[in-house]
């Protein structure tokens, strides 16, 4: 079965950073646009960045623009999320998902249905 494994999440305190992973389990994720989306209780799940196959093209939320940083190495088949200088409001469990590109490099947070795979999700609380 193929699957998304995320990891990285944890308790940190406003103003702190933390690094999350999505690996493949079963599937190389080259050919495949990567998202992070998020979830907070009680709210609507909302796409935080993404990336394209070639890592050439991103896209952030407005909230996340200028703290968050999404890569990708496809050599070890993981993308990241870098996010720094966390609020209280980034408290979700976050979400990679996977989308298949058969031509050319782009990625959307737009329509979470349009991807194909998602992983469990790692919980990221941010509180003093």
């Amino acid at each position: 079965q193929l699957q998304l494994v995320e990891s990285g999440g944890g308790l940190v305190q406003p103003g702190g950073s933390l690094r999350l992973s999505c690996g493949g389990s079963r599937f190389t994720l080259i050919n495949y646009a990567i998202g992070w989306f998020r979830q907070a209780p009680g709210k609507e799940r909302e796409g935080v960045s993404c990336i394209s196959t070639n890592g050439e093209i991103t896209n952030y939320a407005d909230s996340v623009k200028g703290r968050f940083t999404i890569s990708r190495d496809n050599a070890k088949n993981t993308v990241y999320l870098q996010m720094n200088s966390l609020k209280s409001e980034d408290t979700a469990l976050y979400y990679c998902a996977a989308q298949l590109i058969f031509y050319g490099s782009r990625c959307s947070m737009s329509d979470p249905r349009s991807y194909n795979y998602w992983g469990q999700g790692t919980q990221v609380t941010v509180s003093s």
